[in-house]
């Protein structure tokens, strides 16, 4: 049974422009419900033997995606919750790659801490086996292209920052361009290399996508204590453990941390005031959203947005869609990784 779906035309040449597509697709849904686990087994039969540990092979519906990137296979396996999988090594694997695997385990009990993720890293060719359910992405990198032993172990944090990159990743990859694969593999593989065997030469190789992840978590951050008129700079280095002037530097391009902030709080007011059914006044919106003077807050709107938020809330209810701020729907040039998620984490 030919369990793979080969996507597009190896033959055609490489455009720069062209958006990066998948390179092989699986959906047991293509194949009848009796023979639907079997197919989902046969997919992965020269790497991994799969058994089903919780739930019937007549409702197992599972679809699949893997993106070639450069050296990279990079795979988002979507399976139902209500099964569980056991995943084991083969005893002679047709390959030896080091394999990530990233679950994301739900929200925390309290919406200002970033969700729990669970990462795991083992190489195929090293006897090993794990339980599964529900979706989860994972990464196949060459065994040679990372200088590690081949049971690694990591640091709880070196783990969760790999597995945040991993996941703002794919999160990513339906903006990515063909012209950006060698970056994004360059950046990948130190990315991981850095987890497996940290040392001060590999963490300045990583520098692109750990500021990646740093901004991606000031993001979760701000957007959860947007409201929090002593939300600062400073108290958001100490939240996410970096240095202020590394903070600065990330945030950067969009004007500034505190620019940032400041937009990110006339946004969420913007979007208040336009919504017919918000009967709160606009003062109110104003400080809900961190705002303690409504005289600046009215200022900076304007600044912003070029009109007062009393026009704002009148031209929302009305229906008018309010025109964009300069500069929050630009994105320029790309040419690192590191400006490529920023700017989709970033808006610009």
């Amino acid at each position: 049974m030919n369990a793979w779906v080969e996507c597009g035309h190896r033959s055609s040449p490489l455009v720069a422009d062209t958006p990066l597509k998948s390179a092989i697709e699986c959906d047991t849904a293509r194949v009848n419900a009796a023979q639907r686990f079997e197919f989902f087994q046969e997919w992965h039969s020269d790497i991994m033997d799969v058994t089903l540990t919780q739930g019937e092979t007549v409702t197992f519906e599972a679809r699949e995606k893997i993106w070639r990137i450069a050296d990279i296979a990079f795979a988002s396996i979507d399976c139902p919750t209500t099964h569980s999988l056991h995943w084991e090594h083969k005893k002679k694997p047709a390959v030896d790659n080091w394999v990530v695997t990233v679950k994301d385990s739900g929200a925390c009990s309290s919406t200002n801490d970033p969700p729990r993720r669970r990462l795991r890293i083992a190489n195929l060719a090293a006897r090993s086996a794990c339980e599964s359910e529900g979706s989860l992405i994972a990464l196949f990198l060459p065994y040679g292209a990372v200088d590690a032993p081949l049971y690694p172990e990591i640091a709880d944090d070196a783990a969760e920052f790999l597995a945040d990159y991993l996941v703002l990743l794919h999160r990513n990859l339906a903006h990515l361009k063909l012209s950006n694969v060698p970056r994004i593999a360059e950046a990948t593989t130190h990315m991981l290399a850095a987890a497996l065997s940290p040392s001060c030469e590999k963490l300045v190789q990583a520098q692109a996508p750990i500021d990646a992840v740093i901004t991606t978590r000031a993001i979760r951050m701000i957007d959860t204590k947007v409201a929090d008129a002593d939300l600062s700079p400073e108290s958001l280095c100490r939240a996410i453990g970096v240095s202020r002037s590394r903070l600065y530097r990330i945030f950067e391009r969009a004007g500034g941390i505190s620019n940032y902030i400041r937009r990110r709080r006339l946004l969420k007011t913007r979007r208040m005031l336009a919504d017919a059914t918000n009967t709160q006044s606009i003062s109110q919106i104003a400080e809900g959203s961190g705002f303690t003077d409504p005289s600046s807050y009215s200022r900076m709107f304007k600044r912003e947005f070029g009109l007062s938020p009393k026009e704002a809330r009148a031209m929302g209810w009305e229906g008018i869609q309010h025109p964009a701020s300069p500069g929050i729907n630009e994105i320029d040039g790309v040419s690192t990784l590191n400006t490529l998620l920023m700017n989709n984490s970033l808006g610009l």
